[in-house]
């Protein structure tokens, strides 16, 4: 009877444990996948065309558009001639990834390291036409101080050394 008294509440401890492991790590796990989409969602708030500058003063044009029945947001960087590039930001099971189809003709994917509710934060993961050593899109910020205004920063690595290229943009339409 000693023994039984013993074994219940090792039986109950075990359980509560089990149960608050879930309850600490289960909202965990589903917030993590929920992230993702809340990044998507606030992205998507950029709809809409862009006006502003680059680092060196340079004018730039951005133009972002939901496709795809809303899975995922277009954003096309307007330049002069053949110097359009074209980004995709899609969700991937619970995470949020990006494709950049780049000038260099290379297309670098990303994943989101870090977000916040003023901005969402991508690293490289793997790419499509990018030998040892070429040129690619290696990080993505994008800050979005207010609904009218949003700041890009790309992060261009080539051989070691990474370029950085910085555009602030104002809402047009």
């Amino acid at each position: 009877m000693h023994i039984r008294k013993m074994v219940a509440p090792a039986a109950v401890l075990i359980a509560m444990t089990v149960v608050m492991a879930w309850a600490m790590i289960g909202p965990g796990a589903v917030l993590a996948g929920s992230d993702g989409q809340k990044s998507f969602q606030q992205l998507a708030g950029l709809e809409g065309n862009w006006a502003g500058k680059g680092s060196e003063g340079q004018p730039v044009e951005v133009s972002f558009r939901m496709t795809a029945a809303g899975s995922a947001l277009m954003s096309e960087i307007h330049g002069k001639g053949p110097e359009n590039m074209i980004t995709m930001f899609h969700m991937d099971g619970d995470r949020l990834l990006v494709t950049h189809y780049c000038g260099a003709g290379n297309q670098p994917r990303m994943k989101v390291i870090a977000a916040d509710a003023k901005s969402v934060s991508f690293e490289f993961v793997d790419g499509t036409n990018i030998k040892p050593g070429d040129g690619h899109m290696q990080r993505l910020i994008i800050t979005q101080p207010d609904a009218n205004h949003h700041i890009e920063e790309w992060v261009f690595l080539d051989h070691g050394t990474e370029h950085k290229e910085i555009f602030t943009l104002e809402r047009t339409k």
